[in-house]
């Protein structure tokens, strides 16, 4: 009796075929690059991509300066005045500001790994804010007569999980990632000697 079921190479066809539907692409869908399957569920809202923070840290890597020079200690001294420490934070800023993005997106990193509240309320945030986008896909979302654009969403995510947020201290993380932030960059930039180059572009300035 046959029971339906496929078998042998037909079954290996079937699940093959299943597995192509997961990551099946589909030009209709909202963002145009998502799919016909589950994996078209976990696209990002409109303006976002996955390509395009790629391409900015691939831009970002592209210009970063050279780590063991970053480091180097040779090249640090005492400012020999006010105005020298100003010339050295605006030009190291110009020079380094790939290097400062990354340890700034480090300290980032750190704070939220080292608290685990923190990590649940990105997670509620980002939950929350995934249901609302899903919900206003289905039918749009209407509040006193305006349709929830996606920062409006956001917005609302951030309302529902400010709670979340307030237990985990978030407020004292943000200070601490900003106030390590302006340290590192601020005693780097001031007290890293310039590089030739821009020695040469201070002195070819007109007084």
């Amino acid at each position: 009796m046959s029971s339906g079921a496929p078998k042998g190479e037909n079954c290996l066809v079937d699940m093959d075929s299943k597995a192509g539907d997961l990551f099946a692409a589909d030009d209709a869908h909202p963002t145009g690059t998502g799919g016909a399957g589950i994996m078209a569920k976990l696209w990002l809202p409109k303006g976002f991509s996955v390509s395009m923070a790629k391409e900015w840290i691939d831009r970002r890597r592209v210009s970063i300066r050279p780590w063991a020079s970053f480091v180097d200690q040779r090249k640090f001294s005492k400012p020999r005045n006010f105005g020298d420490m100003c010339q050295r934070i605006v030009k190291n800023v110009e020079t380094y500001n790939s290097n400062y993005t990354f340890i700034f997106l480090g300290l980032i990193l750190y704070c939220i790994i080292s608290s685990p509240m923190l990590l649940i309320a990105l997670a509620v945030f980002a939950g929350a804010f995934y249901i609302i986008h899903l919900k206003s896909l289905e039918s749009k979302l209407v509040v006193l007569g305006k349709e929830l654009t996606v920062p409006h969403q956001m917005g609302l995510a951030g309302a529902v999980s400010l709670p979340v947020f307030w237990l985990a201290g978030a407020g004292a993380a943000v200070f601490w990632v900003l106030g390590a932030t302006l340290f590192v960059i601020g005693t780097h930039a001031a007290f890293r000697e310039l590089e030739g180059s821009d020695m040469e572009e201070l002195l070819m300035e007109p007084v």
